[in-house]
């Protein structure tokens, strides 16, 4: 028998012990207390999360992946992570892996026992063919799921840098990882389902993550994202509206600048603010490393 007593995302909740009892808007306000919660156990952890981020990038920066890893709720939320990052960094498809324990099936179904299997996490890294130049990151809510265990430990010994995303202190997959992120927002408001307080700390953690390492590999330009891809007319108003904002244009000249750079938004800004044409703004965003910002120094 696994023994639970001992995880705080597995123990009631005492502020919900007649949660059955509340009226609907008694529910909602004690759900809204319990939520607030979590940032604030996130602010605990941020220099965690900063030595993450900052692995990734060197990652990115050496052509390597960042891998999420997870079963159930953890891994769902690793592959939505993952699955955001093209559109919205215009990053290709192998640059951001998400993985779950028993396959793409199991991101709309459960897979009962496929987490139980130290063997599987290994196996669907060898897969990927993990290298050395990789971040894996494993979520586990419980911080004790064998999947993400196995998975990190093979990881290890491939020499990939291992991050761990848990929602209680002194985890397995916390001591197994070479960087533990253990948010720990304490009991559900309805006990053991993590899909709630532990799920949105996992989210959360995600979006720093993903987020501020693309930042740091110059997918953002002031607070606009420069490589969003434009494959609908939401997004092709969306990069009109960044070039504009970014340069202090009119439309017309957005959508001009757009066209000579084939789309690309952050081609297009770079030409508006250097005063160049495609050739040299390429020239000059390939010394900078993708950063517009270095361009302009």
């Amino acid at each position: 028998m696994i023994n639970l007593s001992n995880i705080s995302t597995e123990q009631q909740n005492p502020n919900t012990m007649n949660l059955d009892q509340m009226s609907y808007l008694e529910a909602l306000t004690v759900m809204n207390q319990e939520d607030m919660k979590v940032a604030v156990a996130i602010k605990e952890v941020l220099p965690q999360i900063e030595k993450a981020v900052a692995a990734i990038v060197t990652a990115f920066e050496n052509e390597g992946r960042l891998i999420y890893l997870g079963a159930g709720t953890s891994g769902r939320l690793g592959v939505l992570d993952a699955a955001e990052c093209p559109p919205t960094f215009g990053t290709p498809e192998e640059m951001v892996v998400g993985l779950i324990a028993g396959g793409e099936r199991a991101f709309t179904k459960a897979i009962e026992g496929a987490e139980d299997s130290m063997e599987l996490g290994e196996a669907d890294l060898q897969y990927i063919s993990l290298t050395d130049r990789d971040v894996v990151v494993g979520l586990a809510a419980s911080g004790r799921t064998p999947y993400v265990v196995g998975a990190l430990q093979y990881a290890n010994k491939v020499g990939a840098v291992t991050v761990a995303i848990a929602c209680n202190k002194d985890s397995e997959i916390g001591q197994t990882a070479q960087i533990p992120i253990e948010v720990s927002p304490g009991p559900e408001v309805l006990s053991g389902s993590t899909r709630l307080k532990a799920g949105t700390a996992q989210k959360m953690v995600l979006n720093m993550l993903s987020t501020i390492s693309m930042v740091g590999i110059g997918k953002v330009y002031k607070n606009l994202m420069v490589d969003v891809q434009r494959t609908n007319k939401k997004l092709e108003t969306r990069a009109e509206n960044i070039v504009m904002n970014a340069t202090d244009v009119e439309r017309d000249l957005a959508k001009a600048k757009l066209l000579e750079a084939d789309g690309s938004v952050k081609l297009a800004i770079t030409m508006i603010l250097l005063q160049c044409d495609v050739d040299t703004a390429k020239e000059k965003l390939a010394k900078a490393n993708g950063h517009i910002r270095k361009t302009l120094e």
